[in-house]
């Protein structure tokens, strides 16, 4: 993630609050056809209130689309290209602006259609959005001496206005991240607080429906930020508190009702979450017109087969096909180490597999996948670079013979889990460490062989087990083993070794978009590391990865 001047939020690793609700819909620009016009493809609709995100580039888009969702109220993000004719077709309540990484000055700097200014709806703008809100209707956007990057202690007007009414504190703690700075607001809008290097941190004209902050209200490091946008929402804009889990999750049923009509489909178990909950969605929307196939592709953690055939052929009573494609896997990463190729081909595979197993349900021409908002924004979007293909969104081949079905295609991790307790799924399932794709076959670094995922399958259960002893299995996002391609020296029994080493990763997270490297007791880390070098024969050494993300992924592939 890179973010300009006005928006430098991967600096450090952030906490972001748990939302209470846990879907937006997503409305993309596809590329600009030959008059230059980007057409707007929506899986939206005007039949509910509706508060609207314009995304000029930040990843926190996101997030701020789920603050409003924690406020019960339905969020949906659109990028600064839209037209003044589509927001309005779209009847939101209000309009948010969101941050962005470029300066309002630099030539080229995102803007929106200026007739969205006249619309009379109400719009709140936040950090680059404020001053874009600003420099657009009579204020002033200057370079202050120095930038505020960080915690700011802001000082409130006699006259808070409404975003800071109530209970709130005269001098309050606010997160900046910015150097260009508001140092005159809009016509006929009212300063309602500062900091010494942003003369004009918050700005209201209540006339005209504009509202702007300067910091950012969507990050913890603003404590008092979710009250803020819950004024503007709900005495702003009037909105009720009717967005919940039960009404996403018969949305959700609905829409795939109306995709899959009476067709059949295939929907491709891995054993993680957000295929187990896909499943189980689309299981409640088409019943036994719906087939799993759990393929085992070898790449899988120990256990992993028999608890899934278990989890789903047992106590869901879903139609369940199992396969091994084990040799087939191995056969398409012999040789191979780069790690987009070792993605590619594994993505080729499993669409392969299911391909084959459509011969076992007949008339079957949809494929549901869990692909998840992560995996879309990392294997890249118009805004945003590739950072590595998904094997479900970049892996797939494009002669592929399936319509997909991705219910969950905007989703958050922890947004899938609340979505999978509504469903009923147990917590053994809901609550599974999530597993990427591609398996083990990302963990190794390197070429992908039989003897290496036996290593690394029995090195992997022990820190797991160990994580899981410790009391700690709700608190880690993912704890699992990496095994690299090298190899070092070491005394086992007096005697020189030249072993593999082991490199343990474990993350906290909320949403995958960002994380931190957990702070592990020493005592944990010992035992995991003595077990490992113990019980795994030819690992001679293990190392502990303390890097966040960003700068690294989760995954090391």
């Amino acid at each position: 993630m890179l973010f300009g001047e006005s928006d430098h939020l991967s600096a450090t690793p952030m906490a972001l609050r748990l939302p209470n609700s846990p879907i937006w819909d997503v409305i993309v620009v596809a590329d600009a056809d030959a008059s230059g016009t980007a057409p707007l493809t929506s899986l939206d609709s005007t039949d509910r209130e509706t508060v609207v995100v314009v995304d000029f580039g930040a990843q926190y888009a996101q997030l701020i689309a789920r603050r409003v969702r924690e406020a019960n109220v339905y969020s949906t993000i659109v990028p600064h290209k839209v037209t003044a004719a589509d927001l309005v077709a779209m009847k939101p309540a209000g309009i948010i602006l969101s941050g962005g990484p470029k300066s309002v000055h630099v030539e080229g700097a995102p803007t929106i259609d200026p007739e969205i200014y006249d619309t009379g709806i109400p719009i709140l703008g936040i950090c680059y959005g404020a001053q874009l809100l600003a420099q657009s209707n009579g204020g002033t956007v200057g370079r202050s001496e120095q930038g505020e990057y960080g915690r700011a202690e802001m000082a409130v007007a006699d006259d808070p206005g409404v975003l800071l009414a109530g209970d709130l504190a005269a001098e309050q703690q606010v997160w900046m991240s910015h150097f260009d700075a508001i140092t005159k607001a809009p016509a006929g809008a009212s300063v309602r607080a500062s900091t010494p290097s942003a003369p004009v941190a918050v700005f209201e004209d209540a006339a005209r429906g504009f509202y702007g902050v300067q910091f950012h209200p969507e990050v913890v490091h603003t404590p008092n930020g979710q009250e803020m946008i819950d004024r503007f929402l709900h005495e702003v804009c009037a909105c009720g508190r009717d967005w919940n889990t039960g009404s996403i999750a018969e949305m959700l049923i609905e829409r795939v009702r109306a995709q899959v009509g009476d067709g059949r489909a295939i929907c491709g178990l891995s054993g993680g979450v957000d295929s187990a909950v896909a499943a189980a969605l689309v299981h409640r929307a088409i019943g036994d017109q719906l087939t799993c196939v759990y393929v085992d592709n070898g790449l899988m953690r120990l256990n992993e087969t028999e608890q899934v055939e278990a989890a789903f052929r047992e106590h869901q009573g879903m139609d369940l096909i199992s396969v091994d494609a084990t040799e087939r896997f191995l056969t398409a990463l012999g040789g191979v180490t780069e790690p987009e190729a070792k993605r590619k081909a594994i993505g080729e595979v499993f669409i392969r597999v299911f391909e084959d197993a459509k011969g076992q349900v007949s008339g079957a021409k949809f494929l549901v996948q869990g692909t998840l908002y992560p995996d879309v924004i990392e294997s890249g979007t118009s805004d945003a670079a590739t950072i590595k293909s998904h094997h479900n969104v970049g892996g797939l081949p494009d002669d592929m013979d399936f319509e997909l079905v991705e219910p969950l295609r905007a989703l958050f991790k922890d947004e899938v889990r609340k979505l999978g307790s509504e469903l009923g799924l147990p917590d053994e399932i809901v609550w599974r460490q999530p597993f990427p794709g591609p398996g083990l076959g990302v963990r190794i670094i390197g070429e992908v062989t039989a003897d290496k995922l036996e290593t690394l399958r029995h090195a992997d259960a022990i820190v797991r087990e160990e994580i899981k002893a410790a009391g700690l299995e709700r608190d880690i996002w993912q704890g699992f083993a990496v095994l690299p391609d090298i190899r070092s020296v070491g005394v086992m029994g007096d005697e020189r070794t030249y072993g593999r080493p082991i490199i343990i990763r474990a993350v906290t997270s909320e949403d995958v978009m960002t994380a931190d490297w957990a702070r592990l007791p020493y005592d944990l880390l010992e035992k995991m590391s003595s077990r490992i070098i113990n019980e795994v024969e030819g690992i001679n050494r293990c190392a502990y990865d303390i890097t966040s993300k960003p700068p690294g992924t989760i995954e090391w592939e």
